[in-house]
């Protein structure tokens, strides 16, 4: 006989992501839909998942996703697809397109362990590549600000001239048009920090004439950060936009107490009409590069630039001077950090330095009998990179205070890696391998900080509303069949700041368009995974 349907999913609890109560019951699946939900009495499937004592949601969103190689690399998504997420989301401040050809050639120079040909130009192109490789997970990109900047200008600390900046509007635009779901900056860094508000609003706005977000890194998550938020509202405002906070945060000791105040700010600006949102991960540590510890100025014109200006003796002083006392508004990585104590090194492109993996930048200083901040300039010259680091400036309490509100979503910040290969010359932040188990285990099971049913909600239908992507984040019949079954009994993150190559448990299927791509929390090695577009572009059904 016949099965009646490709995929049956019953007996567990469903959570639908509307934030609503949980029911006992199933899914039923057609192809890469969802065709119905609930009671499915005798119905049958071509493949039978039995998900008693498991929860059914739909399929986990990271709303910031460094998967852009590693993907590339290992398109299994592994770290990620483990968790339950089923759609990452690139690009921050920086997207794999629009590029031109000196950039083409830059990303070539400074390719390490993953290796690959740039056979693409536009966003578009490289998201269309990816999926035609074979992944996984879902994918779709916001087009970076910083990337349309140095198309047009480069790297110089100047603002665009009128027909530079239509130009960057315009490559804003087709990004749009090809199914991104909105323009990111990320303030802190160079070249971006050389953006003016006015260039920002002017992206914003060209996003925003396709119904996309912006969602910005903003220029301070320390000692100004009430500025940047004024800065960020601003250009919400005047761009008649959507706007998210990347990683929301506040960085330095000094600093922690502004958080209550960030949430009376942004609830008053969405009680002005202001659709504004936030995403967080779920660690008091970020992670970035040592280029954070080092002013702009320094940094103008790229990296060679800057490598070659650190080698000279008056700038390193200067350097090493702002470092810790910083001039100007920039957000300085290492007083925020407090002292290269909470400081760890964790990825190097030098296989000769990898020993220093997992060390604290005092203890590598101290070794090389110099200070913290001299020993930082080494390492960036040394490695020839911005040098990967883990910088722990952030408040256990206000992680917990941020998963509370209802206005924040949930990100990794992290690429999705492996346990294997390539991935292990370098120690990632836990959170690539943890960040979604962690929130569900830690903070909502054993915690208690939020339901369940509101949890879901935040991973799924709520990115995918703010997102504006159609027929995702719900266990809908006519949605894809994005799904994740976990046990919330069991659900765990293992990784850690000392071992963090350590996938979540708990995940017990996961599928990707209708397809297993976890079945029994084993891979199936299947690679689903599409290209999911924004709201620009809705001429494929895997929109």
């Amino acid at each position: 006989m016949k099965p009646d349907f490709d995929v049956i999913i019953r007996n567990g609890t469903l959570y639908d992501g509307s934030g609503g109560e949980p029911r006992d019951g199933g899914l039923a699946i057609r192809g890469d839909t969802i065709a119905a939900s609930g009671d499915l009495g005798q119905a049958r499937g071509q493949i039978e998942i039995d998900a008693r004592g498991l929860a059914i949601a739909p399929g986990f969103i990271n709303m910031l996703s460094w998967a852009n190689e590693s993907l590339i690399a290992d398109g299994r998504s592994q770290s990620d697809i483990r968790q339950g997420v089923t759609l990452e989301v690139l690009g921050e401040g920086t997207s794999m397109g629009p590029w031109n050809e000196a950039m083409k050639r830059d990303r070539l120079e400074r390719q390490d362990d993953a290796r690959y040909p740039v056979e693409w130009t536009t966003l578009g192109e490289y998201l269309d590549w990816l999926v035609a490789r074979g992944i996984s997970c879902n994918v779709t990109s916001f087009v970076g600000a910083t990337t349309v900047r140095v198309h047009e200008i480069g790297y110089a600390n100047r603002p665009p001239t009128p027909e530079e900046l239509e130009r960057m509007r315009a490559h804003v635009r087709h990004a749009m048009r090809e199914g991104a779901v909105g323009v990111s900056s990320s303030l802190i860094y160079t070249p971006a920090f050389f953006a003016a508000t006015d260039e920002l609003i002017a992206l914003a706005q060209a996003s925003a004439e396709h119904d996309g977000l912006y969602i910005s890194h903003i220029r301070n998550e320390g000692d100004r950060l009430f500025e940047a938020l004024d800065e960020f509202f601003t250009i919400a405002r005047q761009a008649h936009t959507r706007a998210e906070i990347y990683h929301l945060k506040a960085s330095g000791r000094t600093n922690w107490p502004k958080m209550e105040e960030v949430f009376r700010r942004v609830e008053a600006a969405q009680a002005d009409g202001l659709g504004i949102t936030a995403d967080m991960y779920t660690y008091h540590a970020s992670s970035t590069g040592l280029d954070a510890t080092m002013p702009p100025w320094v940094q103008e014109g790229g990296h060679r630039a800057w490598v070659e200006r650190l080698k000279d003796p008056d700038v390193r002083r200067r350097v090493i001077a702002e470092m810790s006392f910083p001039v100007g508004d920039w957000d300085a990585g290492f007083k925020s950090a407090g002292s290269g104590d909470n400081i760890l090194v964790v990825s190097f492109r030098n296989p000769a330095l990898r020993h220093l993996t997992g060390k604290t930048l005092s203890e590598v200083a101290k070794a090389r009998g110099k200070s913290p901040e001299e020993t930082a300039i080494d390492l960036v010259i040394e490695d020839d990179s911005r040098v990967g680091a883990v910088f722990f400036s952030m408040s256990e309490d206000n992680i917990r205070k941020q998963i509370r509100r209802p206005w924040v979503s949930f990100c990794s910040d992290s690429g999705s890696l492996s346990a294997e290969g390539i991935f292990l010359n370098r120690n990632p932040h836990p959170r690539a391998y943890g960040s979604f188990a962690r929130l569900l285990g830690r903070y909502v099971r054993d915690e208690k900080l939020v339901p369940l049913q509101e949890a879901v909600r935040r991973l799924t239908s709520f990115p995918a509303d703010n997102l504006r992507i159609a027929r995702r984040g719900r266990l809908t019949p006519g949605h894809f069949a994005d799904v994740v079954a976990f046990d919330p009994a069991t659900i765990q993150d293992h990784a850690t700041f000392d071992r963090p190559h350590q996938y979540a448990t708990g995940v017990v299927h996961v599928l990707v368009n209708g397809v297993p791509v976890l079945q029994d929390g084993e891979h199936t090695n299947a690679r689903p995974g599409r290209f999911v577009h924004g709201p620009g572009r809705r001429d494929n059904v895997s929109s």
